[in-house]
């Protein structure tokens, strides 16, 4: 008894902390730049374990690379069955258009000049900016451009759009391979929070 009185209530924490992480929730770090400038290279995120998914939810999903399997993680712009258009920039889903006031900031820097200063990190990502007619292109560079999603699949796109490489160039993503969602941003401290 007075073991339990002692250590009772931190191993009902300890288990339940094991519980939850194993079957809920899992930490995930953003690598790279696709989703910036919502999301930088390094952050640490919490997944919650759901495939409960609508338009503009941020997910972790598995890909393939050359025969190397990563974990992304990207916006979902488009569900089952929709038919997703681009026309300069503004999104159209099923013929209604869709606001994404997560691409206004890095938009507004396209249009002054051509993320030029955003991506003085890097000359390719600044050369690609300057290339491209907006900021929203399909694979071959087109500013209009409509795809289809199939049945229990979903269209994933990256924040950063100039650079991110999601479902313009690898497809559509099925719906078992995207992990949950992620929902807060524990690392760093100073942007510590719930995500939009």
């Amino acid at each position: 008894m007075k073991f339990i009185r002692e250590w009772g209530l931190f191993i009902v924490i300890s288990l339940l902390f094991i519980l939850t992480r194993v079957f809920i929730w899992a930490p995930v770090d953003v690598k790279g730049h696709s989703m910036d400038p919502n999301l930088a290279d390094g952050q640490r995120l919490i997944m919650i374990n759901s495939k409960n998914l609508n338009y503009s939810d941020i997910v972790v999903a598995n890909e393939t690379e050359d025969g190397e399997n990563k974990k992304i993680i990207k916006r979902v712009i488009g569900l089952p069955g929709d038919s997703v258009e681009f026309n300069n920039d503004t999104l159209t889903i099923n013929g209604k258009t869709h606001e994404e006031p997560y691409l206004d900031e890095y938009k507004k820097e396209f249009k002054k000049d051509r993320l030029k200063e955003t991506y003085s990190y890097d000359q390719f990502f600044q050369e690609k900016a300057a290339e491209v007619p907006a900021f929203t292109v399909d694979s071959n560079d087109s500013p209009t451009f409509k795809i289809v999603v199939p049945e229990n699949q979903y269209l994933l796109l990256g924040d950063n759009r100039v650079i991110s490489k999601d479902s313009r160039e690898v497809g559509t993503f099925e719906k078992e391979d995207i992990m949950g969602k992620a929902v807060f941003r524990i690392w760093p401290f100073k942007n510590i929070g719930t995500l939009k």
